[in-house]
């Protein structure tokens, strides 16, 4: 359990430091076709669908690779 709570901590950091200095590299992330925006002007909703479903599969491969 250590080892993956360790690894864990590395991808967040990971991802963190791409995100604090390359914030233009997942600029496409929430704005694919598939994921649903609506603006009115009582409110605003965000459900990203597609990028959700990307999210996962990126995931599952991941934990596929790392169990082998």
């Amino acid at each position: 359990m250590a080892k993956w709570l360790i690894l864990a901590g590395l991808l967040l950091f990971a991802a963190g430091v791409v995100l604090r200095y390359a914030p233009g590299l997942l600029s496409w992330f929430g704005r694919l076709p598939g994921d649903i925006r609506i603006d009115s002007a009582s409110g605003k909703i965000f459900i990203p669908v597609t990028s959700m479903l990307v999210v996962s599969v990126v995931l599952s491969l991941l934990i596929t690779f790392l169990r082998r």
